[in-house]
């Protein structure tokens, strides 16, 4: 089973817009996995421009499903996982400055940064996954860093999905079947929606998790946030 993870990002984002704690994002995040979610994702980022890290206390504290934590692994965000102990922390290779992910990992120009990140990470139990383009090679290269799983890169595939679907899917099809050979997870996010979803599950095979935020709250806006994260759901089991 692929389970969704909600990255509630957005939610934050519009909290930190008016100042307060509305809307409040542990709540929020509960009401999530009330309606089924089976597990919650924040990218905290040094100017706490959306979620913060006291955000991450509270939701490693009052949640009661897997939390995914992903971030630049500077020296504060990797002393504050330590502090948590997420179930998951996905490396992420973006500049502190950046707006949104927007590539994935050169891992062998990175690797010992990596392998010793991850090092680190599983000696307090936690789960490490790596953000990574839809490449054979870079995959392979992630398996010498001793990481649990990849987390796919899909906003590539969502550019492509509505031109041809096919061609947008076989490196991904193709690097998941890779990564399961040589013994990793597969995750996947950026970009899925409610349009793409169900072919990118019936594609790649298998998948451990997706990790969706933008169009999630997008979508939230116009069927309410329950009914939503219902629909992602259904796509995921289709």
């Amino acid at each position: 089973m692929s389970i969704l993870s909600v990255n509630i990002n957005k939610i934050a984002t519009l909290r930190n817009a008016r100042g307060g704690n509305i809307p409040n994002v542990l709540q929020a995040a509960l009401d999530i996995e009330s309606f089924g979610a089976q597990g919650i994702t924040v990218h905290p980022r040094p100017d706490g421009r959306h979620i913060r890290y006291s955000d991450v206390f509270d939701l490693k504290d009052n949640i009661t499903t897997e939390l995914n934590v992903e971030g630049y692994p500077s020296d504060d965000f990797i002393q504050m996982v330590l502090e948590v102990k997420p179930h998951q922390v996905t490396l992420v290779p973006d500049a502190p400055e950046a707006l949104t992910s927007n590539a994935g990992w050169k891992v062998n120009e990175h690797h010992l940064q990596l392998r010793s990140l991850v090092e680190i990470l599983k000696k307090k139990g936690i789960r490490t996954s790596i953000f990574i383009d839809p490449d054979e090679t870079q995959i392979k290269a992630a398996v010498d860093t001793g990481v649990d799983r990849v987390e796919l890169y899909t906003e590539n595939y969502a550019k492509q999905f509505l031109g041809d679907r096919n061609a947008a899917i076989a490196p991904y099809r193709k690097s998941a079947e890779t990564a399961h050979q040589l013994g990793l997870g597969v995750n996947a996010g950026h970009d899925l929606s409610l349009e793409n979803l169900a072919f990118f599950k019936q594609q790649v095979s298998p998948l451990q998790e997706v990790s969706i935020g933008h169009a999630l709250i997008c979508d939230a806006l116009y069927f309410g946030l329950e009914n939503t994260v219902k629909m992602y759901l259904h796509q995921l089991q289709k």
